[in-house]
């Protein structure tokens, strides 16, 4: 259950905040720090969480090596915790690809699916179990239930029919998660991605128990830069209401954030507004004259799935930039020496600022965790820290992007506000099998005229691989917070006669 504070959640907050630690401190020999901080988190001679403590530091330094931007050590060779960390100690270190990774020794090869008889199991006089099975893979031995795996089809007929619900199927979290069906097994059953078909999204990563799958980080690069003298301006994305704690405010957000060192803090809810306005223009100037339909661009995995798998899409999805370039790219026009740090809920805005077309706008992405682990290490108690501003220029519209729904929303909104008479027709999905059959039914000309939002996370980016909060609390909060906004449409921002400048600021395309 996303939002339950548990060992595997505590585990990767103690290696955020170690890294947030080492980065604020001076005079440091890192080599040194980063062979001493797994002995640090994993305390004793007994193994808590593992059979043995060796493997849960060992463990613990391939975390702490991915979150410093360090790929996986290949365990069959001689090698250190610190190995290559001399490529990591600087500002211009960008994510290298791959940016979502399995800590093979970490993984429980889990099945990849397989339907089981508990011993829940009454042996009951009706077998409807057995007279259900459409291959015959079910038999009665010694007066229970069993299933032969050869012959099961795992179709679940059986675990349906059972009425003491003693059948389970039982599926490897990481791969049920996936909707791009990117998660495999090794020779060895250890789960394994294939990169041809991941789009980052992450949600394998909040979804494996057992903690093996991780992505990369950027606390240490962006903290670097701050002490190097850099003035970085944090890019805080609508998602973030309700992620820090009970009343923890906006206001608090923000002073608490600037103790981290960060020189201004800005809302991306003004990039989702200019969003909007380009979606609305893109929407009434293509559809239905020019193509079908029009696909949002926001979700950067959303985007990459529908290009990957339905390349002839591609032309459909607006070519509007999303709401976190269009504020890097604001914050650049007005703070031209300053680097950008996004944070906010996305594994796959991590790569979406690695691409060549978007470096010179984006700087450093975080996700909310990791900037959770960086107030930890700074011992900054949030619900105490005084607050003296708030945000004001975001509007409604824009700050709802954070929900499913929310994109299409407010694209509609406006193109009704501004044209009377106009009805938009919108087809949103979350979770990208949805997506994928959202775009199905487009391919059969089922949704021609239609606006489509697709957002990868369940949910919407209240759901993303680095969100805190509970899912259905964190999409309550969000849109209470948008309801309070006396501004209601994205043209009611005070930035939207710049759209255009913004988007063509460098004439580049908005991906490689």
């Amino acid at each position: 259950m996303r939002g339950v504070y548990n060992s595997v959640t505590d585990i990767r907050r103690k290696v955020f905040a170690a890294i947030a630690d080492m980065a604020y401190s001076d005079d440091i020999d890192y080599k040194e720090r980063m062979e001493a901080i797994p002995y640090e988190i994993i305390k004793g001679k007994q193994a808590k969480y593992r059979d043995s403590v060796f493997l849960e530091r060992a463990i613990v330094g391939e975390r702490l090596r991915l979150g410093m931007g360090l790929p996986v050590r290949d365990f069959t060779q001689a090698g250190a915790v610190s190995d290559g960390v001399e490529a990591s100690i600087i500002a211009e270190k960008f994510y290298d690809q791959p940016l979502v990774n399995i800590i093979s020794f970490a993984c429980n090869a889990c099945p990849e699916k397989k339907v089981m008889v508990t011993n829940a199991c009454q042996g009951c006089l009706s077998h409807q179990c057995v007279e259900v099975c459409p291959k015959k893979a079910v038999s009665i031995v010694d007066g229970h239930s069993e299933i032969d795996q050869d012959l099961c089809i795992k179709c679940g007929k059986c675990m349906e029919a059972c009425p003491y619900h003693a059948i389970v199927k039982i599926e490897r979290p990481c791969a049920a998660s996936c909707g791009m069906n990117a998660i495999g097994s090794d020779d060895e059953g250890k789960a394994v991605i294939n990169y041809d078909k991941c789009v980052s999204c992450g949600q394998c990563l909040v979804n494996c128990p057992f903690g093996a799958i991780v992505d990369k980080g950027q606390i240490f690069q962006t903290i670097h830069a701050m002490r190097s003298g850099h003035e970085v301006i944090a890019a805080v994305a609508p998602a973030f209401i309700g992620q820090f704690g009970n009343g923890v405010t906006p206001e608090k957000v923000i002073a608490a954030l600037k103790e981290l060192g960060f020189a201004d803090v800005v809302e991306v809810a003004i990039g989702a507004d200019l969003c909007t306005i380009e979606e609305a223009e893109d929407f009434m100037n293509k559809v239905p004259e020019k193509q079908p339909f029009m696909a949002t661009s926001c979700c950067p995995a959303w985007s990459v799935m529908a290009k990957k798998e339905f390349p002839q899409f591609k032309d459909y999805i607006s070519m509007a930039l999303t709401p976190m370039v269009l504020t890097a790219r604001l914050i650049k026009k007005k703070h031209p020496d300053a680097k950008v740090c996004f944070i906010g809920p996305c594994a796959a805005k991590k790569l979406e600022a690695s691409r060549r077309s978007i470096r010179s706008d984006v700087d450093f992405v975080l996700t909310f965790e990791e900037v959770m682990g960086m107030f930890h290490a700074k011992n900054i108690d949030l619900p105490q820290v005084v607050a003296e501003e708030t945000f004001h220029t975001g509007t409604s519209a824009g700050r709802e992007f954070a929900v499913s729904g929310g994109v299409a929303k407010a694209v509609k909104t406006l193109i009704e506000k501004n044209n009377p008479g106009t009805t938009v027709k919108v087809q949103a999905a979350e979770g990208l099998k949805n997506c994928r059959t959202m775009l199905m039914m487009a391919k059969a000309g089922r949704l021609n005229g239609y606006l489509l939002e697709g957002m990868a996370c369940p949910g919407g980016c209240v759901a993303g691989a680095g969100t805190l909060a509970p899912i259905s609390k964190a999409a309550a909060q969000v849109k209470k917070y948008a309801n309070e906004d006396e501004l209601k449409h994205a043209d009611e921002s005070k930035y939207s006669d710049m759209v255009h400048d913004i988007s063509h600021m460098y004439d580049a395309p908005a991906e490689d």
